[in-house]
């Protein structure tokens, strides 16, 4: 029974762990979009705040440890400049597309993963896992319809096909930045990763502001509800990039990507509710498709680590039964080599 009750709690706190991942997401999305109504065009400004929460939090406790970096500073630095214009894209699109599409057409992260994963570190993915990614591609080649059927009905300085472009430039970002924290966690210290990524794209995110955003923050009025969105997604992201290792290390990857469709719900009620705009019916239907093609991914995905670790389990059991047997054999030939010791001794 206490075995049972553990369980229980673990499954509530995955599952919990998973919607605050899904809804820190929905709330990065509708801070980025209100952003973007309001006129102002700072993506990169949006990402110094997080980078620098990231960066207040985490490297203090890396200096406290006083131990060298496990990994070179500049495979950071390509890290961090690889997910700060991943993040850069994606926050842009939402000044020409809309909520609900730009978080659904993230789910392309997870085509560019398959790619990235295949050649760069050789993972084998099974028939029904190409058919999982399949799927959502299908679905999300249904979202890119649902922006383009309509034109008349959206609003005008909104350019829907552009933004989707942006999203699907930025989750190429996304995919190495993945590729690269899987890579990195899974070999080395999880809080020296996230520290030197916020450390690392807060200087990135320094100069590419004065370089490229630097006449548009001049423009903003910084009103309380302006740095409240900017606070708001600065914490989100955060939120994000502290709880998701251990939703990942906890549950896998299966309730993960199931959390995340989640924050999709989410930007439909904020669609719906708070900006009064009307959703076209292949949304939904993409949504659906989406979600079967994760489910799919997701549990073959589960199913083919438990057959890795079955093999390996075969395989360590075989070579101790085959050292059994050779201790064994050896242990035989001792006995008749003194045998015949003794029966020689015995002629002489």
């Amino acid at each position: 029974m206490e075995f049972k009750r553990k369980d229980v709690w673990g499954l509530l706190l995955v599952l919990f762990l998973g919607q605050l991942v899904a809804f820190s997401m929905a709330v990065s999305s509708f801070a980025s979009s209100l952003i973007a109504n309001l006129g102002v065009d700072a993506p990169l400004t949006q990402s110094f705040f997080a980078y620098l929460l990231l960066t207040l939090v985490y490297v203090p406790i890396v200096l406290h440890r006083r131990q060298k970096l496990q990994i070179a500073w500049y495979w950071y630095l390509a890290l961090a400049f690889i997910d700060v214009q991943g993040n850069y894209l994606v926050v842009k699109a939402y000044q020409y597309s809309y909520i609900t599409s730009v978080t659904l057409l993230d789910c392309w992260t997870v085509v560019w993963v398959i790619i990235l994963t295949w050649y760069v570190l050789g993972t084998r993915y099974s028939f029904w896992q190409f058919v999982g990614a399949g799927t959502c591609v299908a679905g999300l080649a249904l979202v890119l319809l649902s922006d383009a059927e309509t034109p008349q009905e959206q609003d005008p300085s909104k350019i829907p096909l552009l933004g989707d472009a942006l999203v699907i430039a930025g989750t190429v970002g996304f995919a190495f930045s993945n590729v690269g924290e899987e890579y990195c966690v899974k070999k080395k210290d999880r809080v020296e990763v996230v520290a030197m990524l916020g450390l690392f794209g807060l200087i990135v995110s320094i100069v590419q502001i004065l370089i490229f955003e630097r006449k548009s923050l001049e423009t903003v009025t910084w009103s309380p509800t302006m740095m409240s969105l900017f606070a708001g997604f600065a914490v989100a992201i955060f939120i994000f990039y502290t709880i998701t290792p251990f939703v990942l290390k906890m549950s896998g990857a299966t309730l993960f990507n199931l959390s995340l469709l989640t924050s999709d719900m989410w930007a439909v009620a904020i669609r719906v509710f708070f900006y009064q705009q009307q959703i076209n019916w292949l949304y939904y239907l993409a949504f659906t498709v989406v979600a079967i093609g994760l489910i799919i991914y997701s549990l073959n995905e589960s199913s083919s680590d438990d057959e890795t670790a079955t093999t390996t389990e075969a395989v360590a059991q075989y070579q101790q039964l085959q050292s059994e047997d050779n201790s064994t054999e050896s242990g035989s030939n001792s006995v008749i080599q003194e045998r015949m010791h003794k029966e020689e001794l015995h002629i002489c």
